[in-house]
């Protein structure tokens, strides 16, 4: 077990690379070999490779006791699989059917598809789209913070001292922040501007929809 403390960034990227493979292969089976059925089983194989990336993590946090860049880089792609990355996926899917069915000269879209790719270019629902994207990045952000808020300070008197005083941002040191470290403070400030950057992009839909 000594050696999955010592090699975790490595197994992580091995974990990564089988998690593309199977993703590629299903794009394979999929949309050139014309077995649906079969690329499915990749699909599961990317998500067990998902749940394992997250055993990692809970394995070497237990045997360390500290949250450090490992559990949050492992947490931040979880995450992502599990929210954004979902859609994305179905897009991609989509796209790919109709890049290659035109390639190969066969119908790869059903009417379902069209209609949903024709909703996708109303600027209307795109706006909803993003505005429901942004209240789903909010509630992961607020949560994540408040998790570890709650454990890089002892009482609620000292996070309500952190919430009335953002001077501890300037400061830059995780001494003087709500954070249990530097590695936690450090990426949270980079989270928070790349959330104020998303939000704003987000909701610059609705606002100007042309």
């Amino acid at each position: 077990m000594g050696l999955i403390l010592e090699y975790n960034w490595e197994l992580f990227i091995l974990i990564e690379l089988l998690s593309i493979g199977a993703l590629i292969l299903f794009g394979i089976f999929r949309y050139f070999f014309n077995k649906p059925r079969l690329s499915i089983m990749f699909i599961f194989f990317f998500l067990f490779m998902v749940i394992l990336e997250g055993l990692l993590g809970l394995y070497v946090y237990h045997q360390t006791g500290e949250i450090s860049t490992f559990q949050i880089v492992i947490t931040v792609f979880i995450i992502y699989a599990f929210t954004f990355g979902i859609f994305d996926f179905i897009r991609l899917d989509r796209w790919m059917r109709r890049k290659i069915g035109t390639l190969r000269g066969v119908e790869l879209l059903s009417d379902k598809d069209y209609k949903i790719i024709e909703r996708n270019n109303n600027p209307k629902y795109i706006a909803k789209k993003y505005r429901k994207s942004s209240y789903i990045h909010l509630f992961i952000f607020v949560t994540v913070q408040a998790i570890l808020w709650i454990i890089g300070t002892e009482s609620i008197a000292e996070i309500k001292m952190y919430l009335s005083d953002f001077s501890w941002i300037e400061k830059g040191v995780a001494k003087e922040s709500p954070y249990p470290n530097d590695v936690t403070f450090g990426i949270s400030i980079i989270w928070g501007i790349v959330f104020i950057a998303d939000f704003i992009y987000s909701w610059s839909y609705t606002l100007f929809p042309k």
